[in-house]
């Protein structure tokens, strides 16, 4: 309240005060900025749980009974929880090196089944709770805009509603890419979402596309005995990675896996008396026909807009489908803000959050920006793969000047310990300032290990700074620095001189 506005309220009699207060509680009350976010992924919930946190009047819009979106339900924390069991099986065979030998884990199926669903209901159940606690308008269904300032909600338990809007979010993620001429109708072919179902341990299963969903689920169903076969169009797995951190992976899963079929394109499936027959052609036209217990496509993921309604609004799509945004997180319409896998790559769960809490923060009007150095990728596969920043294949495509600077885990004591020498950690460092742009890791833990290098990136560090950053003894962490005593020539555990 103005001073001026205070002094002609004391001059007024005490019936006409108490008109004024209420008028200005409830002008209090009216000015609450109302948000309404539609999907309940990382990026919507988190979007929804801040703005509530910073006191904005909030309702959240999704699909299921708790918030947690295809993350929590189908994807980010059900297939972790599958890879911790390939680990231990995993590591329960490899301990006969160790001089311990264990008899082959008896796996029970429907209770592995049981304990997976138990994770992800702790997990939305958690956000259910921690929803109502904040108040939060709750409603289990799915909006679509009829125009600019109402939505349409199509409520779970049956009927609708239209609901007014001063400001909407949009964090409807993504959905499963599929290849039009290869979709059949069979309970053999499985996608990301069903294949997390476990529907039986296959003697076979064929993967179609090399990226980190694939090679993830692949690895689990290996390890539970499924002989994995994986075809890949282009000539490596996981394109876009370092070629330098994929090769260790490469090389552990062409010992464990059946077969790895790159430069590789599949041309037909039919389901057949056995299983499902395919037909491969490899890089030189040769076809071949194998026949799978099981085929998982995994060719990624994109944008759905359809069925939102944007039609009715402002807001505008590129030529890739997904929605137009500025730094803001705001879209074409004054009104709208989007975020996560519905505004472009890459599509992380991570970097929806940020977007969501970027987006409320603008709403409130405070001067912000999506503007990260870095946003870390993880393969959560074994070894795990993990990078942040600029990587080398872009700095090549890009013109870039850079020195590369890696540490061999063969040369890690806690490696050693972990009879895990398979990796390696790497700087991306601009010459003239020795300012870090981008690290890579491959080796156990190295999703863990990262976020030391995405710091080191947002914080513009430099190979000076990680050198001289003293890290436990002995741990993996510690090849962060010997990787920055490599730039200089002066690590311990290698002799390298610098040039």
């Amino acid at each position: 309240m103005n001073f001026p506005l205070l002094l002609l309220i004391l001059t007024l009699t005490p019936s006409t005060k108490e008109r004024v207060r209420v008028r200005i509680i409830n002008w209090r009350k009216m000015d609450r900025q109302k948000l309404t976010v539609i999907g309940g992924g990382p990026g919507g919930y988190a979007a929804a749980f801040f703005a509530a946190d910073l006191g904005m009047e909030v309702t959240l819009i999704n699909n299921e009974k708790n918030p947690g979106g295809v993350c929590l339900y189908r994807g980010c924390i059900p297939s972790k929880a599958l890879l911790h069991v390939a680990k231990l099986i995993n590591e329960t065979e490899e301990a006969k090196n160790w001089g311990l030998e264990f008899s082959k884990p008896k796996i029970n199926l429907d209770k592995l089944r049981e304990w997976k669903n138990k994770v992800i209901e702790k997990q939305t159940g958690g956000l259910g709770i921690l929803s109502k606690q904040r108040k939060i308008n709750y409603i289990q269904g799915t909006a679509s805009f009829l125009n600019s300032s109402t939505l349409k909600v199509e409520k779970a338990g049956g009927g609708s509603e239209e609901l007014k809007f001063v400001k909407a979010i949009i964090a409807t993620g993504s959905v499963i890419a599929t290849i039009p001429f290869l979709n059949i109708e069979s309970k053999r072919v499985l996608n990301s979402t069903t294949a997390l179902d476990l529907p039986e341990i296959p003697k076979s299963l064929l993967v179609i596309g090399g990226g980190y969903i694939g090679l993830e689920l692949g690895s689990v169903y290996n390890a539970l005995g499924t002989k994995v076969s994986v075809v890949e169009m282009m000539p490596g797995l996981l394109p876009g990675a370092d070629r330098d951190l994929v090769a260790f992976l490469s090389r552990r899963v062409a010992q464990k896996f059946e077969k790895i079929m790159v430069n590789s394109k599949v041309l037909s499936i039919k389901e057949v008396k056995d299983g499902i027959s395919v037909n491969i052609q490899d890089g030189e036209g040769n076809v071949t026909e194998q026949t799978y217990d099981y085929v998982l496509m995994s060719i990624g993921r994109r944008p759905e807009t359809r069925g939102l309604g944007l039609e009715n609004t402002k807001v505008k799509t590129n030529g890739r489908g997904w929605i137009a945004v500025n730094e803001q997180m705001k879209t074409d319409d004054d009104n709208i803000y989007a975020i996560g896998d519905i505004v472009g790559e890459p599509m992380l769960a991570h970097k929806a959050s940020h977007e969501g809490r970027v987006a409320v923060e603008a709403i409130l009007g405070h001067k912000v920006a999506f503007e990260p150095r870095a946003i870390p990728a993880v393969v959560f596969t074994d070894p795990e793969i993990a990078w942040a920043g600029l990587t080398e294949i872009k700095a090549r495509e890009q013109n870039i000047k850079v020195d590369i600077a890696k540490f061999p885990w063969a040369a890690s004591g806690r490696a050693t310990t972990l009879d895990r020498s398979d990796g390696v950690t790497k700087l991306i460092i601009e010459p003239e300032t020795q300012r870090i742009l981008g690290v890579g890791i491959c080796g156990p833990g190295a999703g863990e290990l990262i976020a030391e290098g995405t710091l080191a990136i947002e914080m513009g560090a430099n190979a000076t700074d990680l050198k001289l950053t003293i890290h436990p003894h002995p741990t993996l962490s510690e090849t962060v620095m010997e990787a920055a005593e490599v730039f200089f020539g002066q690590s311990t555990h290698v002799y390298r001189p610098k040039k």
